[in-house]
């Protein structure tokens, strides 16, 4: 039986209406180096049924349904642990990777980097629209060397969070602890930064995959993940310093009234968020009133309030444009939406007149 170079990993759950895709933009690209692991966390939809197709397509493609939900990061670990190739791309099950990708990555591996960085672009749910062209932002290649270590944190960590981005030497995950990073929703990053990465680091410039923006199944957590678990997962890392941290995310971002309004402006912190994890973690009563008012505040407010700040300081951040105009508070859309409402009420009015 051939040994493949590169394993391919799919954590899934409850992705039959995009999972083909996915796996059309692989097997379209498949050869006898690759396999393509598949672990299904008890999909509750037609994704048995999607994989029976594609597995009779593709006999390079093995496809496991687990008894029961075990959780994103302990479904990646169950896919490194049956994958038999010398390096592992830990992909999403909803993204697409673009035309040559798995040739360009075949080609590195003979470097024997520890992790190879796959940059990508960011398209909208539909993936009809480019929203940004590299969400990695670098114009060529880098190495990072052991040596170098903080600068790769600072320089990727953030882009990291995309777990669709990761390569990696599968003999070096097996090693890492992994349990403490089990529910963190981000596995990855705990084995990547928990200590230094002996062989050093490949960050492509070039995009390799097109990212499905707004279709992440955390996303009615997103204060949870962004807010809470990010961050302590960051600071939990004692091979980084302090300085280089605090460049990534605040200790406690949920302490500042600037991220709590812009978390109502994307429409992720409500009075739901406010109960459930910033009651119990502030002891100052007024502080506490502060956050509260965020909490139920018109979510218009904040959101068009960004929206003014950031036009005039020229903001060019196109995900933080991006998640402020598909927030349910978007000033426009609302606006939108009253006049819509009256031109009804309006011709209703008149219809009545008339009779």
């Amino acid at each position: 039986m051939n040994i493949p170079r590169l394993s391919i990993c799919i954590a899934t759950y409850n992705r039959a209406d995009v999972i083909g895709q996915s796996l059309e933009s692989i097997i379209s690209q498949a050869t006898d180096d690759i396999e393509i692991i598949v672990v299904d966390g008890a999909s509750s939809d037609d994704t048995a049924t999607v994989m029976r197709h594609y597995q009779d397509r593709c006999p390079n493609l093995r496809y496991y349904r687990l008894p029961v939900k075990g959780g994103v990061d302990r479904d990646y670990c169950h896919a490194v642990s049956f994958a038999r190739g010398t390096y592992c791309w830990l992909l999403t099950d909803d993204d697409i990777i673009k035309p040559g990708s798995i040739k360009t990555i075949l080609e590195l591996l003979p470097r024997n980097y520890s992790l190879i960085v796959v940059n990508a672009e960011v398209r909208d749910r539909s993936l009809s629209r480019l929203v940004e062209t590299k969400h990695l932002h670098i114009d060529s290649d880098i190495v990072y060397l052991p040596s170098t270590w903080e600068a790769f944190f600072i320089n990727t960590v953030a882009y990291l969070s995309f777990i669709g981005a990761v390569v990696i030497d599968r003999a070096l995950w097996n090693e890492r602890i992994k349990e403490p990073y089990i529910g963190t929703e981000f596995i990855h990053i705990g084995v990547i930064f928990q200590k230094e990465l002996p062989n050093g680091v490949f960050a492509m410039a070039e995009p390799c995959i097109s990212i499905r923006y707004g279709n992440a199944q955390w996303s009615p957590r997103y204060f949870e993940i962004w807010m809470i678990k990010w961050p302590d997962l960051i600071w939990s890392f004692s091979s980084i310093s302090d300085a280089a941290k605090s460049r990534i995310c605040p200790r406690y971002p949920w302490n500042s009234l600037y991220m709590l309004l812009l978390m109502r402006a994307y429409g992720a912190y409500s009075l739901v968020e406010y109960s459930k994890f910033i009651e119990g973690r502030i002891d100052s009563h007024w502080r506490l009133f502060i956050a509260k008012v965020a909490a139920i505040i018109p979510g218009i407010i904040p959101n068009l309030f960004f929206d003014i700040f950031y036009t005039m300081v020229g903001s060019h951040d196109v995900i933080f444009w991006h998640s402020l105009k598909t927030s349910r508070f978007y000033y426009r859309q609302y606006f939108r939406n009253i006049l819509r409402s009256m031109k009804k009420t309006i011709s209703s009015f008149g219809g009545q007149k008339c009779t």
